[in-house]
This record gives C-alpha cells, sequence and structure tokens, in this order.
C-alpha cells in the first residue's frame, strides 16, 4: 500500500498517521513526545469517541425521570468532567497496553513502525511505568462515583485485556473494539441512577454497532499491509462490501439509540422531540459517510472515521435540547 505524501515527510520525534502540528509539540518538552504519543495525545479523536458513550449516557439518565425539583433532566455536570478526564486517561492507558502487545505488528506495518516502542524512542518498561501511571489517574476518577458503577467500571478492564489479541484470532477485532469503547454508554446511567435498565443496555449495543462502522472505515488504511502480516480485521472481511455492511452497522445503530430513547419512557417522561430530531440528523451524518467511503483512498477512510466526532455531538446536543425543551414544556408529548 502507497504511503499518502503526509505520512512519509514526518521528523523522526513525530510518528507518521498523526498531525505533525499538534499542540502537544507546543507545549510539551521533547521529551515528553512520545509518552504523548504512546498516549495518542496527538490524536484525540480516539478519546473524544471513547467519551461520546459516557456522554450520551448521563444525558439519557436523568431523562428516566420527569423534570422537577430532585431531576431537572439535565446531566450531572460533575459527572461530565469526570468522565472527559477518565476517557483521557484510559484512552492513553488502553493505547500503550495495546502497544506494548503488538509491538512485533506494528514493526511490520508502514503505519505504525515509527510509533514510540517499535521505533525504539521508549522501552517496554517505561512504557509499562507510564501505563501504570494513566491506569491509577483512571483509579482516581472510577472512585469518585458509586459502588455499583465502580464495579461496572473494574468489569471493563476484562474487555480491554483481550481486544489487541483478537486482530490475530477474528475477523471481528472491530467487535471487540466496541464492546471496549462503547462501555462509557452503561457508565453514564450507573454513575447517575446506581443500576442499570434496558435503555442504557439499548444504547450500548447501539454504540457497539457504531464502532465497529466506524472502526471498519478506519481499518481500511492498513487493510493491505494487515493482509500480508496476517492481522485480521472487518474491513479486510468486508471488503468491496464494506457499504452495504455501513448501512446495516449504521441502520441498526440509530434503530437502538430509538428504542433506548423509548425504553426511557415517553409522555411526560423520556427523551423530547429534540432528541429524535438529532437522531434523523445523525442517521444523514452517517449516510453521507457511507456515500462519501473509497475504501482505496486511506486519507479519504481517516478524514471519514474523524466525522464521528460530529456525529457524537449531534446526538448528545440532541439529548440536552431534550432536557431543556421538556423544563420550558413540561407538558409537551414529545
Amino acid at each position: 500500500m502507497s504511503e499518502p505524501n503526509r505520512r512519509t515527510a514526518e521528523p523522526a520525534d513525530r510518528v507518521s498517521d498523526a498531525p505533525s502540528d499538534n499542540f502537544v509539540y507546543r507545549v510539551l518538552p521533547r521529551a515528553a513526545w512520545p509518552y504523548a504519543q504512546l498516549a495518542r495525545l496527538d490524536r484525540p479523536i480516539g478519546w473524544q469517541l471513547l467519551l461520546w458513550p459516557c456522554l450520551w449516557s448521563a444525558a439519557l439518565a436523568p431523562q428516566w425521570a420527569a423534570p422537577s425539583a430532585v431531576h431537572t433532566g439535565l446531566p450531572d455536570l460533575w459527572h461530565l468532567v469526570l468522565f472527559f478526564i477518565g476517557s483521557i486517561a484510559m484512552r492513553g492507558a488502553g493505547c500503550t497496553y495495546n502497544d506494548l502487545v503488538d509491538q512485533d505488528i506494528d514493526m511490520k506495518v508502514a503505519r505504525t513502525r515509527s510509533r514510540p516502542l517499535p521505533s525504539g524512542r521508549v522501552t517496554s518498561r517505561n512504557a509499562k511505568i507510564f501505563l501504570v501511571a494513566q491506569a491509577l489517574v483512571g483509579l482516581a476518577v472510577l472512585v469518585q462515583f458509586n459502588l455499583f458503577a465502580i464495579g461496572l467500571g473494574i468489569a471493563s478492564l476484562g474487555v480491554v485485556a483481550v481486544y489487541p489479541f483478537l486482530k490475530r484470532v477474528t475477523d471481528w477485532p472491530q467487535l471487540g473494539l466496541g464492546f471496549a469503547f462503547s462501555w462509557g454508554a452503561l457508565m453514564g446511567w450507573a454513575a447517575f441512577w446506581g443500576t442499570l435498565a434496558p435503555a442504557p443496555v439499548l444504547l450500548y449495543c447501539g454504540a457497539v454497532l457504531w464502532t465497529v462502522g466506524y472502526d471498519t472505515i478506519y481499518a481500511h488504511q492498513d487493510r493491505e499491509d494487515d493482509a500480508l502480516v496476517g492481522v485480521r480485521s472487518t474491513a479486510r472481511l468486508f471488503g468491496a462490501r464494506t457499504k452495504t455492511a455501513l448501512v446495516l452497522l449504521y441502520g441498526a445503530t440509530i434503530m437502538l439509540f430509538a428504542l433506548a430513547y423509548l425504553a426511557t419512557g415517553s409522555g411526560a417522561t423520556g427523551p423530547a422531540w429534540p432528541a429524535y430530531a438529532a437522531l434523523v440528523i445523525g442517521a444523514a451524518q452517517m449516510a453521507w459517510q457511507i456515500r462519501r467511503l473509497n475504501i482505496d483512498e486511506p486519507d479519504e477512510c481517516l478524514r471519514l472515521f474523524r466525522t464521528n466526532n460530529l456525529f457524537g455531538w449531534i446526538i448528545f446536543l440532541g439529548l440536552i435540547f431534550s432536557s431543556l425543551w421538556r423544563l420550558s414544556f413540561p407538558a409537551t408529548i414529545l
């Protein structure tokens, strides 16, 4: 696979698959750059995509109860701050762990061989210490929640631990990523209510399919290299049928989100019409991704992958405006 020009002219202290003008290179000392790269701080799209299911769930959970003096229908601001910090820390820890596991593979793939571990700019020992430090930040965030949410958060570690190995044994590693990256759809609800219900489970299932969809687009960047080194992916599995697969994955995502909203309630409780309107807009954004996709253009795959951050904003703002609508017009149905 020929590498885009953007990737072939990076300095030796940068990585080829990340922007070379990111803010981390302006604010951090040069000695810290390899660790920022290990944590993917120069690629914020990862923690943003990890954060969205948390924020969606945190915004959906209060709408299970009618707006009142006790429940405004708006998410807990402190929870949003915790999810923000936790997403950055745990995404960084997950990427560091993934790089430790995948050193042998990353050496063989053009897009990844410039990363800190395969390039030798960080030793395995130092990467493990950095992994523990990030995990401790994540733990400090987790213990701020109720006991049920703490237990649920700890349970996610099993999924995270297995994920890096899936590409060696299954064509569906993106599904494993979905299970891990969508866990926040359960956490936001659990942090608010101290329990789970059908609504967050449906939201979680939808987020899993969304993750499989966007990471399939991302994986098309490496399709040819993956075939050479024996790495499996849904990009290789779907191949020329990727657009059809995305229609099914993204369509099911929207359907499951709508069912999650309905499971939260209707009438005086549950999301109001702005949330459903946002689903329609989100579906249109997904359709645009599919229409624009060219699986043989790596740069275009990366750009489309990144637009899923916009999808996250659409769904989140729909839920926020839903709560504001309920507060302004509490008797309105939908």
